[in-house]
């Protein structure tokens, strides 16, 4: 595909798979308008960047489709002045779709690999409102806490206790939660220092895999 079929493909997406499911905010259409996926898939893979399901990447993880990325962004509700912490930087393209509702975006990969190759791609699409890390995103950023946004991108047993720690009164989480083969995205909100919970949608991610989070699975796996 060249540039204007991506511009067209990209489009389609909104119109179809995000417009045509609830997808509403307008900052988030907007945002997910700009952001070329196309640049965050693997160069065999790329003729179906648009597609409507998820993507392998290296290191046995996945861009999730269109939809759940527009469902979850829209779900954390961000007005443009937020601090956002993402959990699971992948490939990057959720990364970039913060980075264009939101103030700041800190976001935390275990992969060092992955984690590179995101900084490399945010960096040439002109995104200085991001900084990556390398390393275990169940136990979140504390430097840089309290967060407006928490985002984790892998299923989890329940929202780390860590993360809900580090969210601001008011803050939401937005997370898959579940066992390994299904799972249900929620929205938590730090209410009174207690935790409310509204269910979004069925879904199914990767584990999420840390010290608050599934083990490490074994080597070769």
């Amino acid at each position: 595909m060249n540039s204007s079929q991506f511009d067209q493909a990209r489009e389609q997406m909104l119109r179809r798979q995000l417009q045509a499911r609830a997808i509403h905010d307008r900052r988030v259409l907007a945002a997910m308008a700009r952001v070329p996926r196309e640049q965050f898939v693997d160069a065999a893979a790329r003729d179906h960047a648009y597609a409507d399901r998820a993507l392998p990447i290296d290191c046995g993880q996945t861009i999730s489709q269109p939809y759940i990325v527009g469902l979850m962004s829209q779900g954390l509700g961000c007005r443009g002045n937020e601090t956002v912490l993402e959990i699971g930087t992948g490939s990057g393209y959720q990364t970039a779709v913060l980075a264009e509702i939101a103030q700041e975006v800190i976001s935390i990969e275990r992969h060092e690999e992955l984690s590179k190759r995101a900084a490399a791609r945010l960096a040439d699409l002109g995104y200085r409102n991001v900084t990556l890390i390398v390393g275990d995103g169940t136990l979140g950023w504390p430097a840089r806490a309290p967060y407006d946004r928490i985002m984790v991108t892998a299923a989890a047993l329940g929202c780390p206790a860590a993360l809900f720690d580090q969210l601001r009164e008011g803050g939401r989480v937005v997370i898959p939660v579940g066992g390994h083969d299904c799972q249900t995205l929620k929205v938590v909100t730090k209410v009174g220092g207690a935790r409310d919970e509204i269910d979004l949608a069925p879904c199914r991610f990767v584990p999420l895999v840390g010290a608050q989070g599934w083990p490490e699975p074994p080597a070769g796996d």
